[in-house]
């Protein structure tokens, strides 16, 4: 490995590269994130994004986003109101959470830009493989922190990445629009820096809670667009 100049969108410090692929490795925050020479531009992006089939009534899309509808049925009701950050063009958790009565809005910067969203806040958000998408996680936490009230959920599902796993070969890295890769040392590294009161992770299934008074921001928050 060798160190490189390019800092890290989530943390700010040094990272080096990842031998065989277009990915650095945090020394602080233990993020993988992708050099921007190697990101799509967004034309690309979105035309990526287009492909992926992600029909509402399919069963096995709906099974795969059970863990965040399971985790936001049983930790919520209907009189909360709830965020589908990144919604995708086929919001599926919306769906299905709706079918329970429950009130929920998406967000995404490609397919559901309503920028007005971003001015209210929420009990709980979701973000169904999402997080992998941001070019600057850093301002993207940042601004999911400032949409959740106190004692709000943010429910991530991502794949991460875990020691003896070999990076260079996972299907993971393949995708062009994954920009950051986390680790459950960033998961932690994040609830510490945006000060979560919990980070519990389950599989795929990370779920930051907010403590039920809000502290400081770290600052405001624009929307990346990634």
């Amino acid at each position: 490995m060798h160190t490189n100049n390019m800092a890290c969108p989530l943390c700010r410090n040094s990272g080096e590269t990842v031998s065989g692929t277009e990915f650095y490795l945090c020394g602080e925050c233990w993020g993988f994130y992708r050099h921007f020479r190697h990101r799509p531009d967004m034309d690309e992006e979105k035309a990526r994004y287009k492909t992926h089939n992600n029909d509402v009534h399919d069963p096995r899309y709906q099974r795969f986003v059970s863990p965040i509808v399971s985790a936001v049925l049983r930790d919520f009701t209907p009189s909360h109101s709830g965020l589908d950050f990144g919604a995708g063009t086929g919001p599926v958790i919306s769906k299905l959470l709706r079918e329970q009565g429950f009130n929920i809005v998406q967000y995404d910067p490609f397919f559901h830009n309503h920028p007005a969203l971003l001015e209210d806040t929420y009990d709980y958000i979701v973000c169904c493989e999402v997080v992998e998408h941001f070019y600057i996680p850093e301002r993207e936490f940042a601004l999911l922190k400032r949409l959740l009230k106190p004692q709000g959920r943010l429910y991530c599902m991502t794949a991460l990445f875990a020691p003896g796993m070999e990076f260079r070969d996972w299907h993971y890295i393949r995708d062009s629009t994954h920009a950051f890769i986390y680790q459950s040392a960033t998961m932690e590294w994040i609830r510490q820096k945006y000060h979560f009161s919990l980070c519990d992770i389950q599989d795929r299934l990370v779920t930051f809670v907010n403590p039920s008074e809000i502290q400081a921001d770290e600052g405001s928050a624009l929307p990346e667009g990634s």
